[in-house]
C-alpha cells in the first residue's frame, strides 16, 4: 500500500512544516499498487513511499496583482523539499481556481475590478492573468518533478471544472497547454470531476486523466461506470472521498457516521481503487480565507475546518481514524507501533478584556489613507480592499422623525453591515437575511455602516461575487448620495501592536456597536489551545497580531477557534485583541480551554 496525503493550504505562521497542514489522504492498495506505481511512471522500489496532495491557492500567493509573497509562512518551496526529505511524493493541484472552500475558490479577488470579466473561461482579460500566474509558479514547480529528481508525480489541472456552467473546451485546452509548456510532455496530468455524466463531460479533455469524487451515500459501482465511459483502463479513482463534511454559520455541525465511511472505504479497497479521503486532517480557515456557497441563499464557511475528519483540526487522531485504519489493515499490515497521541493542549484559563474604544474612534489609525469619496457606493474591489472590512459614510438628507426604512437595493449588502448614526448603534443589515432597518435622526447626522465580507462565494455558478454596498441605498424612497469610504487596514494596525501600544479613548462612548477590546496574559508553554468567547455576538479575534479568524457563537455551531502554539509568547505578554461587531459582554473577558466545541447551534 502507498498512502498519499493531500493538504488543504493552511496558513500558519511560523509551523515547522514551513506553510501547509496536511489533511487528506490518497490509499492505493492490493491489485492496483503496482498498476498505479506505472501509470504514474515510477519504480516499483519508489512507489513505496507515501505521496502528499495538496492545494495551490492563487490569491494567497498574489494578493495584489503582480506581488507575489513565496515568503515565510508561504514558502511552497520549502514545503515540498521537507515533503521529499520525509520520504514523500507530491500530487500537486496548482488550480488556477482550487474551490476548497476557499475564499473565492483560491481566485484572487482583484480580478473582480474588471466588471466583464467571465472566471474559469477563454475571456482573454482572464486567460492573460492565468498565464502571468502559472508562469511565475510553474517554473518553480518544474525543477521539484519527479522526472526532475524530485517529489512532485502528478498535476491537477482545474479542479471540479464539469460543475461550472461555462462548459469551455477552449478553456481546458488553453490550460492544457501551458502546463506542457511549463512542465514538459512526460509528467502526469489529470483532472477531478463529480460522479455524474453532464460533469465529466464538460470537466475532462484527451490527455488529462479523468477521475470522479463522491461520497458516503453514493453508489460505488455506478460512479466508476462513469469513469470508465471517459477512462476504459487505468485505476479507479475516487479522487475526493468525502469521510466528513464542512460547516456552515447557523447550520448544525456536519457529522459523517463513522460506520458509513469505513463501509465505503472497505468496498473501495475491495475494487482495488485508490481512494482520497477529504479531509483525513481538518483545518482551519485562519483571518478572512473562509469560502461561502450559494444555495438559494448565501452560506458564509465557519473559521474551523475540522470537517469531522478522522484527523481533527489540531492534528489529532479520532475514532473515524482508528476505524478507518482497522479498514485498510484488512488489506495489507498497517505500521507497527502506537499511533503519536494527540498535542498537549492547555487551559491557560480566563483573560479579562478591557474596552478600548469604538472602531468609529480610531478612524486616523485605522484608514491611514483617509476616505475616498463618490456620488454612489463603491465596492471593496473598486476600492482595492479585498478582505476584511469598509466603513461607508454619507449624512441624513432630511429629518427622520418618525423611523423610516434603510434598505440596501437588490438585497445589495454584501455581506453584512453594522448600522450607525451619529455614532449610536442601530442593528445590522445581513445579506438574505435582513433587508431593512428602521432609524431615525435629524438632517445631517452622519449615517455609518460598517460592512463586513464574510467569505466570497468558493463553488457554483455565483463567483463575481463583489463585497461591500454592491447597490445603492435608500430611505424610504430617497436614494441616499454624497457617500466617504474609509478602507479599514485593521490587521495592519495590530500587526504593529495596536491597541496595547495605543491611548484608551473613552470606554463609554459607545454601549454597543463595532468596538476593540485588549488583553494579556502570561505562560511559561506554549501549548495549543481553544479560546471561547462565551457571551459576545460576533467579531474577529487577533493573538500576538495573529488573525485567528471570526467568532459567531450566536449563530453557531462552532463556539471555540483554535490556537496553534506556534503564535503564542513563552514568557512574555501574550496579546489579545477582540473587535466585536455588535455588544460586548458587560464583563468581558475570553477562555482559553482545553478542548474544542464545535457542535453548538445559537
Amino acid at each position: 500500500m502507498k498512502i498519499i496525503a493531500s493538504a488543504k493550504m493552511i496558513p500558519v505562521s511560523g509551523t515547522s512544516l514551513g506553510v501547509y497542514t496536511i489533511s487528506e489522504f490518497l490509499i492505493s492498495i492490493g491489485r492496483t499498487g503496482y498498476r498505479k506505481c506505472t501509470w504514474l511512471g515510477l519504480t516499483q522500489s519508489r512507489c513505496k513511499y507515501g505521496t502528499t496532495q495538496r492545494y495551490v491557492a492563487w490569491n494567497y500567493h498574489e494578493t495584489n496583482p503582480g506581488e507575489y509573497d513565496f515568503s515565510k509562512a508561504k514558502d511552497i518551496e520549502y514545503f515540498l523539499n521537507l515533503a521529499q526529505e520525509i520520504g514523500l511524493f507530491v500530487i500537486l493541484r496548482p488550480g488556477p481556481y482550487i474551490c476548497a472552500e476557499w475564499d473565492l475558490g483560491g481566485l484572487p479577488a482583484w480580478l473582480l475590478q474588471n466588471s466583464t470579466i467571465s472566471l474559469r473561461s477563454s475571456d482573454p482579460d482572464y486567460l492573460a492573468a492565468v498565464d502571468r500566474w502559472f508562469a511565475v509558479l510553474l517554473p518553480k514547480m518544474k525543477p521539484l518533478m519527479y522526472q526532475n529528481g524530485g517529489p512532485i508525480i502528478s498535476f491537477q489541472v482545474e479542479n471540479e471544472y464539469g460543475s461550472y456552467f461555462t462548459c469551455d473546451y477552449n478553456y481546458l485546452r488553453h490550460l492544457h497547454e501551458v502546463m506542457r509548456k511549463f512542465l514538459g510532455d512526460d509528467v502526469l496530468l489529470f483532472t477531478t470531476d463529480g460522479n455524474q455524466l453532464q460533469e465529466l463531460k464538460c470537466g475532462t479533455l484527451q490527455g488529462l486523466y479523468s477521475t470522479v469524487d463522491f461520497g458516503t451515500t453514493d453508489d460505488v459501482n455506478a460512479s466508476f461506470r462513469i469513469q470508465r465511459q471517459f477512462e476504459p483502463e487505468g485505476p479507479l479513482v475516487n479522487s475526493e472521498f468525502y469521510v466528513g463534511w464542512l460547516d456552515y454559520w447557523g447550520v448544525e455541525h456536519s457529522v459523517v457516521p463513522i460506520e458509513n465511511a469505513t463501509r465505503m472505504l472497505e468496498e473501495l479497497l475491495h475494487l482495488g481503487a485508490s481512494v482520497n479521503m477529504y479531509m483525513f486532517e481538518g483545518g482551519t480557515n485562519f483571518g478572512y480565507w473562509n469560502g461561502a456557497d450559494y444555495n438559494t441563499k448565501y452560506r458564509p464557511i465557519t473559521t474551523s475546518y475540522d470537517y469531522n475528519a478522522p484527523l481533527s483540526e489540531a492534528g489529532d487522531p479520532t475514532q473515524k481514524f482508528y476505524a478507518l485504519r482497522d479498514v485498510i489493515s484488512k488489506f495489507r499490515a498497517v505500521p507497527l507501533g502506537p499511533v503519536p497521541p494527540p498535542t498537549v493542549k492547555f487551559a491557560y484559563g480566563t483573560v479579562r478584556m478591557t474596552k478600548f474604544g469604538a472602531l468609529l474612534d480610531f478612524l486616523n489609525v485605522l484608514s491611514p489613507r483617509g476616505a475616498v469619496n463618490s456620488t454612489y457606493p463603491l465596492t471593496f474591489e473598486q476600492m482595492q480592499q479585498y478582505y476584511g472590512f469598509m466603513l461607508y459614510r454619507t449624512q441624513l438628507p432630511h429629518a427622520v422623525e418618525k423611523a423610516l426604512p434603510l434598505k440596501p437595493e437588490l438585497n445589495g449588502m454584501h455581506d453584512r453591515g453594522y448600522v450607525l448614526v451619529n455614532g449610536i448603534y442601530q442593528g445590522v443589515l445581513e445579506r438574505d437575511n435582513v433587508y431593512v432597518l428602521n432609524i431615525t435622526g435629524s438632517k445631517g447626522d452622519l449615517l455609518d455602516i460598517v460592512v463586513e465580507n464574510m467569505g466570497r462565494i468558493n463553488f457554483g455558478s455565483c463567483l463575481l461575487d463583489l463585497k461591500g454596498l454592491v447597490r445603492n441605498v435608500t430611505l424610504a424612497s430617497t436614494i441616499l448620495t454624497d457617500w466617504s469610504m474609509f478602507p479599514l487596514a485593521i490587521d495592519d494596525v495590530i500587526k504593529n501592536g495596536w491597541p496595547h501600544s495605543g491611548q484608551q479613548e473613552d470606554v463609554n462612548s459607545v454601549a454597543q456597536g463595532p468596538a476593540f477590546y485588549y488583553g494579556t496574559f502570561q505562560s511559561a508553554k506554549a501549548h495549543d489551545t481553544y479560546v471561547r468567547l462565551q457571551g459576545w455576538a460576533k467579531g474577529q479575534i487577533w493573538i500576538n497580531g495573529f488573525n485567528v479568524g471570526r467568532y459567531w457563537p450566536e449563530r453557531g455551531p462552532q463556539e471555540t477557534l483554535y490556537v496553534p502554539k506556534n503564535i503564542l509568547n513563552v514568557n512574555s505578554l501574550n496579546k489579545v485583541t477582540v473587535l466585536e461587531l455588535e455588544r460586548g459582554p458587560a464583563k468581558p473577558s475570553v477562555v482559553f480551554q482545553d478542548h474544542a466545541i464545535l457542535t453548538s447551534k445559537g
